[in-house]
């Protein structure tokens, strides 16, 4: 994608979108989601991020008018109060991990569906999915039925139908799930650059955390139906708010131990933690995080466990240090083989300090 969709994204600036202590208890009784409070600005990505059922799909659903929030809760496009909206009404776009589109219909007729239903005249709907089409690089399928096209290509089709209609808010909700890895990422940079290309507001859910780093200007890191964090990918991932958020984005290695006098003493050895409190402690740290040392050095002391050579970096697992395994990856070409001692220097700037468990 590129070159003429960047003239056309004045057309398509999307609205602003706030939730206002929606909540939602499902008629069984379960509490699906908790009071959530968040404004999202006009042309912002936000990613909802969390595992299955931590309650991010009821709230793009809440959004788009498909599920209803509890007495009190506060749906609201543009300041305007959308919570009794249906969602033929919200003008809002969907993009769904299924595709939902018409298998009798052409590529162009489905993307042009929308549009048809609105009664947007002839001649200014052929102008629109022309475009859309050259957007997506699709112009040589636009007579293609969408059957015998593949599941990328399905899902472009539905991107483009999603955006033909100018909705004020764009929801996707697990879109890549269903492609390849290799498939997955280079949809995933399509899909970034035709939001930013259109600064239309976008409200995405995903589980996966590469492609929530990827799209968000902000994520909304989510579990058992409540917010654990909201902060830019940068925020999140360096200074994530709770043990869920570190555990959960990224690779993050835990050490136990004691502080004392200024230093964090645990199996490996012992380290200096300046201005820390004494008593029982525990940190976490990046793979890349820790140095390889020779000994003597000064560091903490453990034992190869596995290592695989990556081409470039080596990423080792490494046990001795404290309770668990942590893992460690090293950008140096030096072989590593199960058994092989080493000595991990760690900068106290990179620690991350929680509780103890």
């Amino acid at each position: 994608m590129g070159g003429r969709q960047v003239e056309k994204a004045s057309e398509m600036t999307g609205g602003s979108v706030s939730l206002k202590g929606c909540s939602k208890v499902f008629a069984d009784g379960t509490q699906a989601l908790e009071r959530l409070d968040l404004d999202i600005e006009a042309g912002e990505t936000v990613v909802m991020l969390g595992p299955s059922g931590c309650g991010k799909t009821t709230a793009l659903r809440i959004i788009a008018g498909l599920e209803s929030c509890d007495p009190g809760g506060r749906v609201l496009f543009d300041s305007q109060d959308v919570t009794a909206v249906p969602i033929e009404k919200r003008n809002v776009g969907m993009v769904f991990q299924s595709y939902a589109l018409f298998p009798n219909m052409s590529v162009a007729e489905n993307i042009g569906y929308g549009l048809r239903v609105r009664k947007v005249g002839q001649e200014e709907r052929a102008k629109r999915v022309g475009e859309l089409l050259e957007m997506m690089r699709m112009s040589y399928l636009a007579d293609r039925r969408v059957d015998q096209l593949s599941g990328g290509q399905r899902q472009r089709v539905a991107l483009a139908r999603a955006v033909a209609v100018r909705p004020r808010v764009l929801l996707l909700d697990e879109p890549l799930t269903a492609l390849d890895a290799k498939l997955r990422d280079a949809l995933r940079d399509e899909i970034n650059e035709l939001l930013r290309s259109l600064r239309i507001t976008a409200i995405y859910v995903t589980h996966d955390q590469t492609e929530a780093m990827a799209l968000g200007d902000r994520i909304v890191v989510m579990s058992q139906g409540k917010v654990s964090q909201i902060g830019t990918p940068r925020d999140i991932y360096l200074r994530p708010a709770n043990r869920f958020v570190a555990d959960f984005i990224g690779t993050m290695n835990p050490l136990r131990g004691t502080l004392r006098a200024g230093w964090f003493e645990c199996a490996g050895g012992r380290i200096e933690v300046p201005g820390s409190r004494d008593g029982p402690a525990e940190f976490l740290f990046r793979p890349y995080d820790a140095t390889i040392v020779p000994a003597g050095a000064g560091g903490l002391k453990g034992k190869v466990a596995s290592a695989s050579f990556l081409g470039d970096r080596v990423r080792m697992t490494v046990v001795g240090l404290s309770e668990a395994p942590v893992v460690v990856e090293s950008l140096s070409d030096a072989a590593f083989a199960p058994g092989d001692e080493i000595v991990l220097k760690l900068n106290a700037d990179k620690l991350i300090a929680f509780e103890p468990c």
